[in-house]
């Protein structure tokens, strides 16, 4: 967005709220499906404030503006919202006002607020009206205002669809649906209503091209054992694929016939759906005749726990990935002392090596190379206009990922790209510490991510130091970088680590204006061993294959133990990687891998 344009989108934001006798409006992050990342048709908080972050709710009122964020963003968010009319309110801080609190007090007696009900959760919809309507204000959820106030708004994506042959998929189609089915006897529901993009992707062996990043397709999808339905655009499907879906007895209807579909259920049906996974709009066309089943969502679940075949992709994949980590820091290596290489171009390269291995389809997600200062921003990007060109000093924060068609990938490295303070290495050995501790965590069957969280801040915590993030994430197979149901954060999550989660493992360390750490590797939870009296305990398996700078370790600051399984890990890089690499590639390799 232009640096003037933000004040004017304002405007017409309140004349429209004029027109519709509208005292607030709440714009969120994301799309009919709840997306972390949606595609450009419902990119409507970014269009009106000017802040790209991915997470954040937008309010315009009559007289004021706010965009609410979290810690990930507090830097990026106040540059981004100079001078547009919109105030930073940073969620979490003690200073910082509850949204729907702020709301009530600008709004007052009498009044109404308004939403999309197509873009808003259908649990914080509820949660809003109930503390609206306490106070004796209307909420209208019936309005998107950007139809009207917005004349460039891009089209919901028509691209092609692609579907996974099981030898990739790991299961058929018609199995995930009997599972479903089966999953949906125990609770006694008698159909799902799947919203979310990638879960509907998963069910369908399905891939698409409509979300920068995250290969999946706009559909929604209704799965019982009478039928199950597919509701996309027609045109996104050929006439191939229509007809494979049709021998698997998948009816196909058109996107936007979702509504009128289910509103014409049965009575008496118990529908199974997930609050926070279901748009207002939708909930809200579902009889009333017909019992609603809000429970965390099976396919979800499903999903999280890869098959055989899914994690041998996975592993094949952060081959390919490795093989282009080495050949990107050998040229990072040789390329920094010319003061030719900036952050931007840290972004091209890597893409370049990536885009030379087999079966690659793209980024996972935008990469955040930030240099000193811009380490420290957790969800940086860098811009051409403004990016730092990296010097020989210092520390570098790259993370990554790539997109290929057997599995994707995340990593985070911090590299010495010159000479550094003592503080760096002690900040960096600690972030290091904690992601050993989490790499080497041996946890009961029935452990949740919040009791796993605290062993990777423990060598922080000890330092009087944090971070603000999550821990671990979870990772989508050719699929969103970013997935639930599981997590290792501080933050309570009910969903326990199972056998064949794929997860992150990022702890960091940040200093404003100064620089940032983070060591990033993806782990799968495996069975580790069964006993008779405590029940059966699981691990982690490190499946990132990449070398982690050992020339910021204060060593002194490590154990025996961990320094053995550093080690351990860079054997294992150089085992699976040297065979897909020339002499010198290897040769540098091994040195990058050689026991401290």
């Amino acid at each position: 967005m232009k640096a003037n344009e933000s004040p004017e989108r304002l405007e017409a934001m309140r004349k429209f709220m004029g027109e519709n006798n509208l005292d607030a409006f709440i714009i969120p992050s994301t799309d009919a499906h709840l997306s972390e990342y949606p595609p450009k048709h419902w990119e409507s908080r970014k269009w009106i404030s000017g802040f790209t972050g991915s997470a954040g709710t937008a309010v315009v009122t009559k007289e004021k503006a706010g965009v609410w964020t979290d810690s990930r963003y507090f830097i990026q968010a106040a540059d981004e919202l100079k001078d547009t009319g919109f105030d930073l309110f940073k969620m979490g801080q003690p200073d910082t006002p509850d949204m729907t609190d702020w709301i009530i007090e600008q709004v007052g007696n009498g009044g109404t607020v308004g939403i999309d009900g197509l873009v808003y959760a259908s649990s914080d919809a509820k949660s809003l009206k109930n503390r609206l309507e306490s106070k004796n204000i209307m909420l209208n959820t019936d309005f998107d205002p950007f139809a009207i106030i917005r004349s460039d708004r891009p089209e919901i994506p028509k691209n092609q669809i692609f579907t996974l042959p099981v030898e990739v998929a790991g299961e058929s189609v018609n199995s995930k649906i009997d599972r479903i089915n089966a999953e949906l006897k125990k609770v006694e529901a008698d159909g799902i209503i799947i919203v979310t993009l990638d879960a509907v992707a998963w069910t369908f062996n399905m891939r698409g091209n409509d979300v920068e990043y995250n290969p999946v397709a706009v559909a929604y999808a209704y799965v019982s054992e009478k039928e199950t339905v597919l509701f996309i655009d027609p045109d996104k499907i050929n006439e191939e694929t229509a007809y494979a879906y049709k021998e698997q007895g998948i009816k196909i209807g058109d996107y936007n016939e979702i509504f009128e579909y289910i509103a014409n259920l049965p009575g008496n049906r118990t529908i199974c759906v997930t609050g926070s996974k279901i748009n207002w709009k939708l909930l809200q066309t579902i009889p009333g005749s017909c019992k609603i089943l809000d429970i965390p969502s099976p396919v979800d679940m499903m999903k999280s726990i890869k098959n055989e075949t899914e994690l041998l992709g996975f592993r094949n994949a952060m081959v390919k990935d490795g093989v282009a980590l080495v050949k990107f820091y050998m040229w990072l290596e040789k390329a920094i002392p010319t003061g030719e290489v900036t952050e931007v171009t840290i972004e091209e390269k890597l893409h370049e090596f990536r885009s030379q291995q087999e079966d690659f389809v793209g980024d996972s997600f935008g990469t955040i190379a930030g240099y000193a200062s811009n380490g420290a921003v957790i969800h940086y990007h860098a811009a051409p206009d403004t990016c730092l060109t990296v010097k020989p000093e210092g520390l570098l924060l790259i993370d990554s990922g790539g997109q290929y068609k057997d599995g994707t990938t995340d990593i985070t490295r911090t590299v010495a790209v010159g000479k550094l303070t003592k503080q760096m290495k002690a900040d960096y050995t600690n972030v290091l510490k904690g992601h050993i501790a989490l790499s080497t965590a041996i946890f009961p069957e029935g452990t949740r991510g919040s009791q796993l969280d605290i062993l990777a801040r423990k060598a922080l915590w000890e330092n009087c130091l944090t971070y603000w993030h999550g821990t671990g994430h979870g990772i989508g197979h050719f699929l969103n970088v970013h997935e639930g149901p599981q997590s290792i954060r501080l933050e309570e999550n009910p969903t326990l680590i199972k056998p064949g989660m794929v997860t992150s493992n990022e702890p960091g360390l940040y200093r404003a204006n100064q620089y940032g750490v983070r060591i990033e590797n993806l782990i799968v939870a495996q069975e580790y061993q069964k006993t008779e009296e405590f029940g059966t305990f699981y691990n982690f398996e490190t499946i990132t294959l990449c070398p982690i700078d050992t020339n910021p370790i204060s060593k002194k600051l490590l154990t025996k133990s961990e320094k053995k399984w550093l080690n351990k890990y860079h054997k294992m890089v150089y085992s699976k990687l040297k065979k897909h690499l020339n002499k010198d590639e290897k040769a540098w390799l091994k040195n990058k891998t050689a026991p401290i």
